[in-house]
């Protein structure tokens, strides 16, 4: 008979940054633990450290890692095999490559859930110095907490608009007071929602991409207008552009294309590159690309376009 997968949690930003304090409440939560057993693999030293009493009550069994070089299938294999665990939690270095760490899976271990940390009183600093890996340490995650936030960092954080770094993620902003706040739905919306036709201005093409791509529901059976650029390459099916905008999320090395799979039985007399104004109805549909569900767009007009006085998207 088949075992069944390992579910793996990784939790994962630079140091002092939150992950033990996280990972110690998720271990007290009796709804998590269930009684099973965890592995949780250490792939760094903080000031905060899981006591051998808490580790004992939460039947978990913690093993330091040294080295980057320690992750092997191999060496996991042997974990594995010796304690037997139901789940793994990974507390893992913010310097490390996450890819190396998901490449080292054996093959029952399957990646659940992937949460960063973020010391939102640091948070600029790292932008600053280190903008690529704390980019990466966001754009991966399914879930971002900011914790040690106050008013003014609060406030900080919504004019950069940490959610077009990543639309799919859950953030949470966690006060000095232990207090919560879901970012993703005290963002406001400089369009109306409810209008026949919801259309986008240029200036806020970013952050309705953001919106649709982390709340596709809210806008099935809507009809949106905007001005995108178009774009056709071999992975768009046939019948279908993808419209969208140039838009720098991070900092100048991290521009992505922002679009949407666009349904359009005249797509192949669109070049790519072109701007159009582009008027569709959306669903809701399950796309690799989306990772999910995401918006897909049902054109009723594609329209010669201008291109925007500024054509890169900025989020802040």
């Amino acid at each position: 008979m088949a075992q069944d997968n390992i579910p793996v949690y990784v939790f994962t930003g630079f140091l002092e940054s939150g992950k033990t304090r996280f990972i110690r409440e998720i271990l007290s939560d009796s709804d998590f633990t269930e009684g099973e057993r965890t592995l949780l693999l250490l792939c760094e030293e903080g000031i905060e450290e899981l006591s051998e009493d808490e580790l004992l009550n939460c039947n978990t069994v913690a093993v330091p890692v040294e080295d980057a070089a320690s992750l092997t299938p191999t060496t996991l294999k042997l974990l594995e095999k010796r304690f037997n665990p139901d789940r793994v939690l990974v507390e893992y270095n913010g310097m490390w490559s996450l890819d190396d760490l998901i490449s080292a899976f054996p093959g029952r271990w399957e990646l659940y859930q992937i949460v960063t940390t973020v010391d939102a009183s640091t948070f600029q600093l790292y932008s600053a110095n280190m903008g690529p890996m704390m980019f990466e340490h966001i754009t991966t995650a399914d879930l971002v907490v900011f914790n040690r936030c106050t008013e003014q960092l609060k406030d900080f954080l919504y004019e950069k608009n940490i959610h077009a770094m990543n639309p799919r993620a859950t953030i949470f902003l966690d006060d000095v007071d232990g207090n919560t706040e879901d970012y993703n739905k005290n963002l406001p919306l400089p369009f109306d929602i409810e209008a026949d036709v919801i259309d986008i201005a240029d200036k806020d093409y970013g952050l309705w991409y953001v919106d649709a791509m982390g709340n596709p529901g809210k806008y099935a059976g809507k009809t949106v207008r905007f001005t995108g650029m178009v774009f056709r390459g071999e992975n768009v099916p046939k019948g279908s552009f993808v419209p969208g905008r140039f838009g720098m999320v991070c900092c100048a090395d991290d521009v992505s294309f922002l679009g949407f799979l666009c349904r359009f039985d005249s797509a192949n007399d669109l070049q790519t590159r072109d701007w159009v104004r582009v008027t569709a109805s959306i669903t809701v549909e399950a796309l690799p690309e989306y990772r999910g569900e995401g918006p897909v767009l049902h054109a009723i007009e594609v329209l010669p376009g201008e291109a925007p006085a500024e054509e890169l998207v900025y989020f802040s």
